[in-house]
């Protein structure tokens, strides 16, 4: 997507050869219309066949894009929960994921009265690295009994390997913008022919 690997040019900051921040319109301030383009247009339309039930994601970052793409394919939009809530207390599924941004482990949790066996869910998150999140997420629709048809990723750092985890266990992966390097405080990205 064009316009998101523009905008991760000119307001995205290389912080390190791992880390990319795009706090600017992506996960701190939100550019809306650039969310609907990738939410409302991108996603929607290469996951419109897929006869989906729910969208999940995990608070905070992918919950703009998720809503985005729940709103045009009309369904749900369930974002699981990285704390606890006092109205959040029983009959939930949780998994373990550890984040490398934050270097801690945390419980995600999904209200189990939200997903079940007749679900089919497409994950949205707004970065792919390792793919601890994506497989938590996966390991709550599991445990849900419901079936995960793919993931829409925003940005994806092609360079670590969670993409080719989640592909190599036969995962619909579709990244936005597949960052090749973060070296030497440059951004690269991966052309639709190249492959890592």
């Amino acid at each position: 997507m064009e316009k998101l690997q523009q905008k991760i040019l000119t307001e995205g900051i290389a912080l390190s050869n791992t880390v990319l921040k795009v706090d600017r319109f992506l996960n701190h301030q939100i550019d809306p219309h650039l969310m609907k383009e990738i939410g409302g247009e991108e996603f929607a339309n290469r996951f419109k066949n897929e006869k989906l039930t729910k969208i999940v994601t995990l608070e905070s970052s992918g919950i703009a894009p998720a809503v985005m793409t729940g709103l045009i394919l009309d369904v749900p939009v369930i974002f699981a929960r990285k704390k606890k809530s006092l109205t959040l207390t029983e009959g939930l599924i949780t998994s373990k994921v550890y984040s490398y941004t934050k270097q801690e482990t945390n419980d995600i949790s999904i209200s189990s009265k939200f997903l079940n066996k007749d679900d089919r869910v497409l994950i949205i998150d707004d970065f792919l690295a390792n793919g601890q999140a994506a497989l938590a997420l996966i390991d709550i629709i599991a445990k849900a009994e419901a079936e995960a048809v793919g993931l829409g990723i925003v940005i994806e750092k092609a360079f670590q390997d969670g993409g080719e985890l989640l592909r190599k266990k036969g995962y619909r992966v579709e990244s936005l913008a597949r960052i090749k390097s973060l070296e030497n405080n440059t951004i690269q990205f991966i052309n639709e022919e190249e492959k890592i």
